[in-house]
């Protein structure tokens, strides 16, 4: 049966459905392909689909109406969810939080109830490091709290994974939620810094590294996620009453994908000027409010369950993000 995916006009839905559509999957994508960021990008990516090939069948509609939703798969059959439909964006949510509470809140409840109805046999969904929030130790690991969060952003994401829980709980759904760590690559968003700062050095406008440069983020290239992504899809958690990672005793597991490294952003400018033979113009600004100075992700636990390991360092990924960026835009 049918693989749903939310989201699969954004960057990580993009790759993820073009992966199961090369092993053989059907699937059915859904997007509303709002203003966000620019949706030409949203429609670029649905092309490329297009282009690879397989069986896909997508719809246009927000996930956040339940009456849409329920409507347009109403005659769909579904064995699995992979819900990376949101509203992302750290420095968004202090301007929109509406939109957060919306999607990532109301959204997330209505893939829930469309999964109980459906008795789907596993969804995995979208959450963030970002959940980590403060007074969290280094590496971030899965086993620790996640009760401070920084940013509304943050807080609807954590809010997701105890939604998630309760339903595993109440209607044994077995779900998986995914931890992602600053995830860049070919096709990625406009607002992350591996865009933001490409096309700056390419355009020969100034970078401004906030907190004086002294971030460090654990960048992790999409072709990791995704491995990592179809690992856990293949294994869904069991109803079996033993402890999960994250802490359930329902069957839903919490998994950290990154890359287990915790970079400098001054080294990824490094790599960007390289990579793209220019200099970057580099402006210094005050810590903006929401973000958080490190991230690291823990990955032990997901490579004992799943064997995931990430592969690709940011020396490997950023040259190839620039070549794609360029070829994109045609520079």
């Amino acid at each position: 049966m049918p693989i749903l995916v939310t989201g699969c006009a954004g960057f990580i839905g993009m790759h993820v459905a073009r992966a199961l559509l090369a092993r053989g999957e059907r699937v059915v994508g859904i997007d509303n392909l709002n203003d966000y960021y620019d949706p030409a990008l949203k429609l670029a990516r649905l092309a490329e689909l297009e282009r690879s090939g397989g069986d896909l069948t997508f719809h246009r509609l927000d996930f956040a109406d339940a009456t849409a939703l329920d409507g347009a798969l109403a005659e769909v059959e579904i064995d699995r969810i992979v819900h990376l439909g949101a509203q992302a964006g750290v420095r968004y949510s202090l301007e929109s939080p509406a939109t957060y509470i919306r999607s990532n809140l109301v959204g997330h409840a209505n893939i829930l109830e469309l999964a109980r109805h459906r008795r789907v046999t596993h969804l995995v969904y979208a959450s963030s490091s970002s959940v980590y929030g403060g007074g969290t130790t280094l590496p971030m690991s899965v086993e620790q709290r996640a009760d401070r969060p920084l940013s509304l952003y943050a807080a609807t994401k954590r809010s997701d994974e105890l939604l998630s829980e309760s339903y595993a709980h109440l209607f044994a759904i077995p779900q998986t939620g995914l931890r992602f760590f600053t995830v860049y690559g070919p096709w990625g968003r406009p607002d992350m810094a591996m865009w933001l700062f490409t096309d700056a050095v390419l355009a020969g406008r100034p970078i401004r590294l906030f907190n004086h440069g002294r971030m460090r983020r654990d960048f992790t290239f999409i072709d990791d996620i995704v491995d990592g992504i179809l690992r856990v899809l293949d294994r869904p958690p069991l109803a079996d009453g033993q402890e999960k990672p994250g802490g359930s005793f329902s069957p839903h597991a919490v998994y950290n994908l990154g890359n287990s490294r915790s970079e400098e952003l001054g080294r990824l400018v490094a790599l960007i000027e390289q990579a793209t033979g220019r200099a970057a113009l580099v402006e210094q600004a005050e810590m903006q409010p929401g973000d958080m100075v490190d991230t690291y992700a823990d990955t032990a636990i997901t490579t004992r369950d799943t064997g995931f390991a990430a592969r690709t360092s940011i020396d490997e990924g950023v040259p190839q993000f620039v070549r794609w960026f360029r070829d994109h835009f045609d520079r």
